[in-house]
């Protein structure tokens, strides 16, 4: 099940390389004070036949030309429900390969910079999961066992969930669909997120001795096969740099400085922030329960400076900061820049598709088996 990225043949021409026309080294010495025009402009040229799509975490110059704002799995929805031909995705390459599983078969996905990738995403790759399954049918049977992998997760991942029965989650709704994994299994396999399956699972009534930790560079994971046999919930060694670094001591500190103060984290946050927080939301409650605090409420929030910026300019009529001092910025969705947006605007206005993100048929075909799933739930 292998994930491919499509470079049309436009693009590896000599001329091109050589920094003719398209090439994006031409971009790199564009004056600021022009970019906004050009990215409206190009915007403009291609009218219906591009969407373009801004995560909550992007940074405000960016965002600010996004038709949608919202999480992975809103903005994926959104796009396959638009007629564009082109979905320019402000995010980073799991969004892009969720929205290409979704879409038309008349449109494609472009991610403005490859590299904007979720370290999470990457922490389960595909040949270790299929290793940790081939180790757990020694022990248990794994046909009692229900994978369940996050929305922040590859492509391959979302296949394999979906040909083993399973299912994909968000941080909204994973307890709705780790309550149908236990409808139809003994045991969950939750995928990339240890923090968000042990939050959950935990919210949902399940104690912390029935979960285990598989550590992909151990042998079983870093368990025994008593250990094995006994766990409900088998969660994967993996986590958000953003949201990981967020501690107890942060949230004692920013109450003992502002008396009367909400914190409301994210749900990838550690356990016992999760814990100690007076809310816990997703991306989008978070948002929602800003909103709908009353005027003068004092918020701390645990998630993405942008985000949590972006709401303290937003709602001036109530007090929203990070519960970090030292800012959270997620180094991956902040590498797409206006220059990224525009370069590949300008491109797709000229008739060339850059950076395309093409999931191949079969990972396609299950990966969407284990997001309609999810999306039946709802």
């Amino acid at each position: 099940m292998l994930v491919g990225i499509e470079q049309p043949e436009t693009l590896r021409a000599p001329e091109i390389e050589k920094g003719v026309g398209c090439d994006f080294d031409n971009y790199l010495l564009v004056p600021d004070n022009t970019l906004d025009e050009r990215i409206a402009a190009a915007k403009a040229k291609l009218g219906k036949d591009v969407v373009i799509l801004g995560h909550h975490y992007q940074r405000d110059e960016v965002v600010k030309f996004a038709d949608y704002r919202g999480d992975s799995l809103k903005l994926s929805q959104q796009a396959a429900e638009v007629d564009g031909k082109y979905i320019v995705f402000c995010g980073v390459h799991f969004m892009a390969e969720s929205a290409d599983v979704l879409r038309r078969e008349h449109q494609v996905v472009v991610l403005p910079d490859l590299n904007a990738g979720c370290s999470m995403a990457d922490m389960a790759d595909i040949g270790q999961v299929e290793a940790c399954w081939s180790e757990l049918s020694g022990v248990t049977d794994t046909s009692k066992i229900i994978p369940v992998t996050y929305m922040n997760s590859t492509a391959a991942i979302k296949s394999f969930t979906g040909e083993h029965g399973g299912s994909v989650c968000t941080s909204t709704n994973a307890p709705a669909v780790v309550k149908w994994a236990f409808e139809r299994g003994e045991k969950v396999l939750f995928l990339p997120d240890e923090h968000l399956g042990r939050n959950t699972a935990y919210r949902m009534g399940i104690p912390l001795e029935e979960m285990i930790v598989w550590d992909p560079y151990q042998d079983f994971g870093g368990n025994t096969e008593e250990q094995i046999r006994r766990a409900k919930v088998i969660l994967w060694k993996g986590y958000c740099s953003v949201h990981q670094r967020f501690t107890v001591q942060h949230i004692e500190r920013v109450r003992k400085e502002n008396p009367g103060i909400r914190v409301i984290v994210h749900p990838e946050c550690r356990f016992e922030v999760a814990q100690a927080a007076d809310q816990i939301g997703s991306t989008e409650g978070i948002i929602k329960a800003i909103k709908a605090a009353e005027s003068g409420s004092q918020w701390a929030v645990g998630t993405e400076i942008h985000l949590v910026n972006r709401l303290s300019k937003e709602l001036t009529d109530r007090s929203v900061m990070s519960l970090d001092r030292s800012v959270c910025v997620c180094t991956t969705m902040f590498r797409i820049t206006p220059v990224h947006l525009l370069w590949a605007l300008e491109n797709l206005a000229a008739g060339n598709v850059v950076n395309r993100i093409s999931v191949d048929v079969r990972t396609r075909h299950y990966a969407r088996v284990a997001l309609d799933r999810m999306l039946a739930l709802r």
